[in-house]
């Protein structure tokens, strides 16, 4: 498959991924027809989809019976009136019918808006009228059903609400107002191709940010952000056809399909899903075992709780392969993994507003902490504030030069905000806000976000640095990194901790002094948290995101 859409295939090292990366671009692209429809005509047997729950459900799904499903879905989505450039908001965990409706959509053309299932009823107002949502497609919970209709008096432009029952709550009845998934979809009409579905420029995908800054935005996807996950799927979680993949994501956030869909069909590989409301490792590593999953990608947290258990009592010998974002991953975390496994765990970097743009590939050595080397799909700099480059070891912001052309897997701006986009897209460079440096042997190391960087005493400090030298600490559950207004510096550091239960009746002076030496002992001495809070928990978004800005504008109060 990949064949059709790279002019090489397969890299021996780093050079030759470097300079031989090339893709072809076909006139019109849908990865619903072009890649799973094709799947079905060239390997109709094969499997695609290995759905699992914590409920004890089991479906096996071929590209086949993949294609007649999504057939039926696109026709189903047609009959409740929604069409080519419409958009539908995605609230159904990890359920099914989410893979179902993701190809639907993108067979007729609509535009894709996954999000959480912990949506109170303002969050659903503000993207309902943001994004001009035209229907909503979610679980048939309680608490997600009873939110999307307390949001409908300010909604004026969703027309269709559809409930979907999991297997087990065949009998659970919708509430009123929403159509019944389960008792109209098997009557859907015969499938037939819209004549006009997209261009490559279309919008497919949207999704709101997590909000770590301010409100969410709206980032959209064009149809050619689903070719540039190939590189995520093929090079980066390094997958082939007899790969069954397992990504513990929300089906609610963008690494969703960075891990569900797109890269990993692209390779040809079974995705493994396993539907279930609360993070356990053992469960996890059960179904892991149970279903002989060759390839991992996981949060370094996910991988934390992970080392903790016996892995005596688990077969994971079919485990080949092991990939990780979204944080930083301790050199610690890494060495008892591999100890326990024999697979090093390859990391990766990219945000909502591109497919990944560094990573460790098959043919780069792993440095524990780093996020690798820049993905050649992306033309990135490392720039300082005046704009100048970067040297080796110096810190600047991650940036994308497009002054060759957008490149595929970038977004296309922000929705209905052209003075965002222009903010942080001009003069033929993207500007990540995401600052970094590279060492002499090309990975980059992340500092933090730009806006939150702490200059004292003319130092500029990563909160990013600081949490991690925290998190060595046995008394750090978590923790947020900020500055504070000091008369002096200018800003000092100052740590908001959570305790481990066992810590929490020595939040004293001490337990503060001792934190700050540690901090002087595993990061440079002027670092170190000149303030320390003690808290029971930390302002989050729903994504599960710390809101510094929340504990920087608390402080400023």
């Amino acid at each position: 498959m990949i064949e059709r859409y790279l002019t090489q295939t397969h890299f021996t090292s780093e050079e030759d991924f470097r300079e031989h990366l090339r893709f072809r671009v076909p006139e019109t692209f849908n990865f619903a027809y072009d890649v799973m429809d094709e799947w079905a005509k060239v390997a109709p047997e094969k499997l695609a989809l290995l759905w699992t729950s914590e409920r004890g459900e089991e479906v096996k799904t071929t590209f086949a019976e993949f294609k007649e499903q999504t057939d039926r879905t696109a026709a189903y989505f047609l009959s409740l009136g929604i069409g080519r450039g419409d958009k539908v908001m995605l609230i159904l965990k990890r359920h099914y019918q989410w893979w179902l409706s993701m190809m639907a959509l993108c067979k007729i053309g609509a535009v894709a808006i996954p999000a959480t299932h912990m949506l109170t009823a303002n969050d659903i107002v503000y993207r309902n009228q943001r994004a001009s949502v035209k229907a909503i497609v979610s679980v048939n919970d309680e608490y997600v059903t009873t939110q999307i209709l307390k949001a409908m008096p300010e909604s004026p432009t969703v027309k269709v609400l559809v409930a979907v029952n999991s297997m087990t709550q065949k009998e659970n009845p919708v509430p009123e107002g929403f159509h019944d998934w389960r008792a109209e979809w098997e009557a859907a009409p015969a499938f037939v191709r819209p004549g006009e579905v997209n261009t490559n420029e279309d919008t497919m995908l949207m999704y709101f940010t997590s909000g770590t800054s301010g409100e969410p935005k709206m980032v959209a996807h064009d149809h050619l952000y689903a070719l540039g996950h190939l590189v995520t799927g093929v090079f980066w979680h390094n997958l082939d056809e007899n790969g069954i993949h397992l990504t513990v994501a929300d089906t609610g956030w963008g690494k969703a399909v960075w891990g569900k869909l797109y890269g990993q069909w692209f390779a040809g590989a079974a995705v493994f899903v396993y539907d279930h409301e609360k993070f356990s490792a053992e469960k996890i590593m059960r179904v892991m075992e149970k279903y002989h999953v060759t390839s991992f990608c996981a949060p370094p947290t996910i991988y934390r709780f992970m080392i903790q258990e016996d892995f005596s009592k688990y077969d994971l010998s079919a485990l080949k392969y092991c990939t990780t974002a979204g944080e930083a991953l301790e050199p610690a975390v890494f060495q008892k993994f591999y100890d326990l496994t024999g697979v090093e765990m390859m990391e990766g970097f990219g945000q909502t507003e591109t497919t990944m743009t560094l990573g460790t590939f098959p043919w780069i050595k792993p440095k524990p902490g780093s996020m690798g080397k820049p993905n050649p799909q992306y033309d990135i700099k490392l720039l300082k504030p005046d704009g100048s480059p970067c040297e080796d070891g110096e810190r600047g912001e991650i940036c994308i030069d497009t002054s060759a052309g957008k490149p595929i897997g970038l977004f296309k701006g922000y929705y209905r905000d052209s003075e965002l986009t222009e903010k942080v897209w001009h003069d033929n460079l993207y500007y990540t806000g995401d600052l970094a440096w590279r060492d002499e042997d090309g990975y980059y190391w992340f500092i933090g976000r730009a806006d939150d960087v702490i200059k004292s005493s003319g130092y500029r400090i990563g909160p990013f640095e600081v949490e991690s030298a925290l998190m060595t600490h046995p008394a750090v559950v978590e923790c947020a990194v900020t500055g504070v207004p000091d008369e002096i510096r200018g800003m000092v550091v100052k740590a908001t901790v959570v305790l481990a239960n066992e810590w929490t009746d020595k939040a004293d002076d001490r337990l503060v002094k001792e934190l700050q030496t540690h901090v002087k002992h595993e990061t440079a001495p002027y670092k170190y948290p000149r303030v320390v809070e003690f808290v029971t928990a930390l302002p989050k978004t729903i994504s599960g995101k710390i809101r510094r800005v929340e504990i920087r504008e608390r402080d400023r109060q």
